[in-house]
């Protein structure tokens, strides 16, 4: 069994932890807070003997084998380059880094060590996206030119860390928009990035006015603390001549929230949100194709561990990783491409 301890307890390590204790080929072995009472309150719900107060503690104990980074964006790169260097695995939460310049150091530190690094880029594996990559695989879809990812929140700002730059390194783009560009590049082939054109809008603010309709809230929520964009949108085009068109938002005027990932090649097209549909052609005809599976949208619980499961498995095959560092560098790419595109009147080149 594989020994894990979770660095940083905020919302999402509670996935993670539900996650390695499914996996009979796991141990959650510890976790780690600079909050003591936040590390054993979690420690007491999921029966863990080991509780640390910082990284450094895990790292010198060599009966720790593998990590999963939960932390704050802007601490993602020096604990990933740390653990790989003690010779633990590492999962790091996804943006991997908050630049492309960091994302390259981590990959330096996996490529001088016998370790393994994956990104947590959790859309891929989703049921729904394993089962369209696999028709994909089959060239039912042919040689895929274009895609459209979008994921729009009306009044989504979580607040606290997510909206403070410093800590996040953006809003709705690094946060919501690396998963959807994720899926969709991840399908696409992941062709090597050319060029980006993007616009970044702080408009409207976090909304925190609205009364009458919940959203969700961190727990140290600030109405007044607010660094981070409402809405990015961008043109992604890459070597191979495909494009992707992506548009993400925390604030905007919309009737509702929405989410659409779309595929576009030369025999086929498909959906994979809001639910996973194929389109073709038989007999001169349009065909629409849904196929018949368990979860055709984006399942959390389902696909987080899948993840999980993806992570251990490539430890103890030795590897690969499932969502390599090289990804990671690739999407950081694009991330940073669009931020740095703002108000330039020529494309970023990568």
């Amino acid at each position: 069994m594989i020994k894990v301890v979770i660095i940083g307890l905020g919302t999402i390590s509670d996935m993670h932890a539900k996650s390695y204790i499914a996996n009979p080929e796991a141990e959650l072995y510890g976790v780690c807070d600079v909050n003591k009472e936040r590390a054993h309150t979690v420690a007491t719900k999921y029966k863990i003997q080991k509780v640390y107060m910082n990284a450094d503690e895990v790292f010198a104990d060599p009966n720790v084998e593998a990590v999963s980074i939960c932390t704050w964006n802007h601490t993602h790169a020096e604990l990933a380059i740390a653990a790989i260097r003690a010779g633990k695995h590492v999962l790091v939460e996804k943006p991997v880094a908050m630049t492309v310049k960091e994302a390259e150091e981590i990959k330096a530190a996996v490529d001088n060590s016998n370790v393994m690094l994956q990104v947590g880029y959790v859309r891929r594996f989703a049921e729904n996206a394993q089962v369209l990559k696999a028709f994909i695989d089959q060239g039912k879809l042919g040689d895929i030119y274009y895609a459209k990812a979008s994921l729009l929140r009306r009044i989504g700002n979580p607040g606290g860390w997510f909206a403070d730059k410093e800590r996040s390194g953006g809003g709705p783009l690094i946060d919501l928009g690396v998963h959807i560009i994720d899926a969709c590049w991840y399908l696409m082939g992941r062709p090597k990035v050319k060029s980006v054109t993007g616009h970044v809008y702080s408009s409207i603010g976090n909304r925190s006015n609205i009364q009458n309709l919940d959203f969700y809230k961190t727990a140290d929520y600030d109405a007044s603390v607010n660094s981070v964009e409402d809405l990015a949108n961008a043109l992604i085009t890459f070597e191979n001549g495909s494009s992707l068109m992506v548009d993400t938002s925390y604030s905007l005027h919309l009737k509702k929230d929405q989410i659409a990932l779309q595929l576009f090649g030369t025999k086929g097209g498909a959906e994979l949100e809001p639910h996973l549909t194929l389109v073709t052609e038989e007999n001169n005809t349009i065909i629409n194709i849904d196929p018949q599976i368990n979860q055709s949208t984006f399942d959390f619980d389902g696909a987080f561990q899948n993840q999980i499961n993806a992570f251990i498995g490539a430890i103890q095959s030795n590897g690969p990783s499932p969502a390599p560092i090289e990804d990671g560098v690739e999407l950081m790419k694009m991330i940073e491409g669009i931020y740095q595109g703002v108000g330039q009147k020529d494309e970023v080149k990568s």
